[in-house]
């Protein structure tokens, strides 16, 4: 796994952290092929009960690093879906585990896109969340078009998504005090927050058929 994204095993949780603080880690292809081996490697063990996803350096992500992007879409324009960015979507969507996002600072395009597809988000103060898409001509990804109107209700949905407003902690799930990622995360894990912790504590068999009766509910609604 490349050093631009730690994963390590605490219990049965299991915390990946983007570690490219100087570019505000901006995602490359390379980290999204570290991100894709993390999500396999907690999905296949069976001593796995939660993915926890944070940002080192004050940030959480500013998106897709745009030189890299464009590099690697080029080279597979025939074959979109098989580029590192479109497999981990596939991968973040089809997650059978428990995911929490611990959200610090910027979180650009894809790290306010991935939000809709954790289990639960909590934000320090500091957040603040962007889906630019619209001023760079592109289609919404990973199904934000639907989602972001299922979480926040058609008009706010389209502040966001049509005129890339930006938002805050306080439009998600939850907002926990710190000034860091490294502080939200701390704060999950503390008395009270345990919220990894505890989703691992829960019956694995009852907690696999919640998700799965939840994402069909979610599907049929679709």
């Amino acid at each position: 796994m490349t050093d631009l994204v730690s994963a390590h095993r605490d219990g049965g949780v299991v915390s990946v952290t983007l570690n490219r603080p100087q570019k505000k880690n901006a995602l490359t292809g390379e980290m999204y092929e570290a991100l894709l081996a993390a999500f396999e490697t907690a999905s296949d063990d069976e001593g796995v009960g939660a993915l926890l996803l944070s940002g080192e350096g004050g940030v959480f992500t500013a998106g897709n690093d745009i030189g890299d992007f464009l590099a690697s879409a080029q080279s597979a324009a025939k074959e979109s879906a098989s580029t590192p960015a479109s497999r981990f979507i596939r991968a973040l969507a089809r997650f059978e585990k428990p995911l929490v996002a611990a959200i610090e600072g910027q979180a650009v395009g894809i790290g306010t896109t991935l939000c809709f597809h954790c289990d639960l988000v909590y934000a320090a103060p500091s957040a603040r969340f962007l889906m630019p898409f619209v001023n760079l001509g592109l289609v919404p990804e990973a199904g934000s078009s639907m989602l972001a109107p299922m979480r926040f209700g058609r008009a706010r949905a389209a502040e966001f998504l049509l005129l890339a407003e930006p938002f805050d902690a306080i439009t998600l799930d939850r907002m926990l005090p710190g000034r860091d990622g490294l502080e939200v995360v701390r704060a999950l894990r503390a008395a009270g927050s345990e919220t990894p912790v505890l989703m691992v504590s829960a019956p694995p068999v009852a907690l696999t058929i919640l998700m799965s009766t939840a994402s069909s509910a979610r599907d049929e609604k679709e």
